[in-house]
């Protein structure tokens, strides 16, 4: 498993660095487009190779991806504490059950005695 695991990293390694090299153009990044540049004065455009802004692109999608999930995920989270407090009081009332049966049990067995 750890093969194939380690081949297709490597593929995917150097697909991302062919990709890299066949977009090594330099391109201006720019937060706002020149038509409302007077609207929202901006500082000046970045100069970037593409192959940043496709990589970048990539990994704040990632990003944004995950953050998501993970708000989505809050409410299964939240269920899942709660029930394990509610488990560790039902076991913690058990084991303190158990106690005062075993000690109301040896009070019977002593007065049988």
């Amino acid at each position: 498993m750890s093969l194939l695991r380690w081949s297709f990293l490597s593929i995917i390694g150097i697909l991302l660095i062919f990709v890299a090299l066949a977009n090594r153009d330099m391109v201006a990044l720019r937060l706002v487009p020149d038509e409302y540049s007077a609207l929202f004065p901006m500082p000046r455009p970045v100069e970037l190779p593409l192959f940043l802004v496709i990589f970048a692109g990539i990994v704040l999608g990632l990003l944004i991806g995950f953050i998501w999930e993970w708000m989505r995920e809050r409410r299964h989270r939240r269920e899942v504490t709660v029930s394990r407090r509610e488990i560790a009081k039902l076991e913690s009332e058990i084991g303190r059950l158990k106690k005062e049966q075993n000690k109301d049990s040896d009070d019977i067995l002593a007065l049988l005695e």
